[in-house]
């Protein structure tokens, strides 16, 4: 017996180096040609022949390249105490993370349990068993007697699986594989819940501004209103010029309760964000400070190809195709034998009182072995299925990779783009005030009708509120860019 289990322990030591069956996993070498970044460059007050905005020569241009520190924690570029102590509360408080950091839990757990292939299994068992057999059952017809016995035992049986083919160490390779994607997808989760809580506040701010802004004009478009009422009422007015201000001034009106509406959804989407319950952060968030979020202008010249491969979402994607790769080692492991040694110890006596002794001892030790000689091509099926499965992790881990390029282009031209409609649209509002205050002076003169003035102000508002809009818009982009990125992933990841 000595002999059997010390040559069970030194080959269930050396299984750890021996070779698995199935394929070793290496990372794909995912070559990726490089392409400068889309960007519409520095805007200039130049212009090109057919009226466009010129870009500044690259001595001229003065914006700073994206770095990856500034990418890390983007959130603080802006300077708001307010986004930043909403960035710390989510990932503290934000229900969905929190269900991320379970499911990660869970993966690891799982991982755990893995190990437990590589040790023996023991179960213990314990029994007493009173038997009664009169003369006239099958055991003792005949004999004339009844039988009287009494039975009782306790005992472990342990089996043991030496991985000689390896397939717990696979499944061990594929655990410890998807615990690693579980950790990505939480910090893929992060990175969007960060990013989603800036677009959010930034949003909200937008629209602050976008009632600032209504509610400016509207008290604008009144004084006029009032002075050309006033002035009919005294015989002296047009009644069209006053009919067509009350209008101007009932349309700004109406604009204002759509945004009120739309500022309170997105105060309660912030809310549910940072893991609070909606209401409770209208008072932090009711008074919109004096600013805008328009950062200095940044620059990408390349696509990064590092921060492409280590997007949360991309090693996910890589970690799950590992995992994939071990399974295939699993499912060959079934064409092999698996072999085992098997034991058993324990206490039997028919009197108790004798129950505890070396008389009621018993022991066994030895190994066996299963092979699944024939299963009719069900092994076969498990392994090309495992293989097909592999191919699609592969061409998944691919279609990440390049759904991250797109979407780091898409955000830095939407990014550098808006700067140049932002430009325009400043220029925009100033011809536009100038305007407001031109056809007041020709109405007031006679040489114009009411109308001129309802245009003009009409074209202030929808401009102003378009100016507040793309700056927003230039923020919101940003915050897409560092996200795309892979802004704010965790600094232990």
């Amino acid at each position: 017996m000595k002999k059997i289990t010390l040559a069970a322990a030194i080959l269930a030591a050396g299984c750890s180096h021996l070779p698995s069956v199935g394929p070793d996993y290496s990372e794909p070498d995912a070559e990726m040609e490089r392409f400068a970044a889309p960007d519409a460059g520095m805007p200039t007050a130049d212009r090109t022949a057919t009226g466009e905005w010129k870009i500044a020569d690259a001595g001229a241009d003065s914006r700073a390249e994206i770095s990856p520190d500034e990418i890390k924690r983007w959130w603080e570029r802006f300077d708001d105490a307010v986004l930043d102590s909403l960035v710390d509360g989510a990932v503290s408080n934000n229900l969905s993370f929190l269900m991320a950091q379970k499911r990660l839990e869970t993966s690891r757990w799982m991982l755990f349990g893995t190990y437990a292939a590589f040790l023996p299994r023991i179960d213990g068992s314990a029994f007493a068993q009173q038997t009664e057999k009169g003369e006239n059952t099958s055991a003792m017809w005949g004999t004339g007697r009844t039988l009287h016995r009494d039975i009782f035992s306790a005992g472990f049986d342990a089996t043991w699986e030496i991985d000689i083919f390896g397939g717990s160490r696979r499944e061990t390779e594929a655990a410890r594989a998807e615990a690693e994607a579980a950790a990505w997808n939480l910090a893929d989760a992060w990175v969007t819940l960060s990013s989603e809580v800036g677009r959010e506040y930034i949003m909200l701010r937008t629209t602050q501004q976008r009632i600032a802004v209504a509610r400016t004009n509207l008290v604008l478009q009144t004084e006029t209103y009032e002075i050309l009422k006033s002035r009919f009422d005294s015989g002296i007015g047009d009644e069209l010029a006053v009919s067509q201000s009350k209008y101007v001034v009932d349309q700004t009106l109406a604009r204002i309760p759509t945004l009120l509406a739309q500022e309170e959804q997105l105060k309660n989407a912030l809310a549910v964000l940072v893991g609070e319950t909606p209401g409770a952060l209208h008072e932090t968030l009711a008074a919109c400070p004096a600013r805008d979020w328009l950062t200095e202008p940044a620059k990408l010249s390349e696509i990064p190809l590092d921060a492409v491969r280590t997007r949360p979402d991309v090693r996910a994607a890589e970690r799950r195709l590992a995992a994939q790769v071990a399974r295939i080692g699993i499912a060959k492991s079934m064409w092999f034998p698996r072999f085992f040694v098997n034991g058993s110890l324990g206490l039997e006596s028919v009197k108790l009182s004798k129950f505890v002794s070396r008389d009621s001892f018993y022991g066994a030790i030895g190994p066996s072995v299963s092979w699944p000689i024939f299963q009719g091509g069900a092994v076969y099926a498990s392994v090309k299925a495992e293989e097909a499965k592999t191919d699609e992790a592969y061409l998944a881990y691919e279609l990440a990779l390049a759904e991250a390029c797109g979407d780091i282009r898409d955000c830095c031209s939407s990014y550098s783009q808006e700067y140049h409609r932002y430009q325009a649209l400043q220029g925009a509002v100033k011809a536009a005030k100038d305007a407001v205050d031109i056809s007041n002076d020709l109405y007031r003169n006679g040489l114009k009708d009411f109308t001129a003035v309802i245009d003009a102000q009409r074209s202030l508002l929808n401009l102003e509120e378009e100016l507040v809009i793309s700056r927003g818009d230039i923020a919101v982009n940003l915050i897409s860019l560092y996200k795309s990125l892979g802004g704010g992933v965790p600094e232990n990841m």
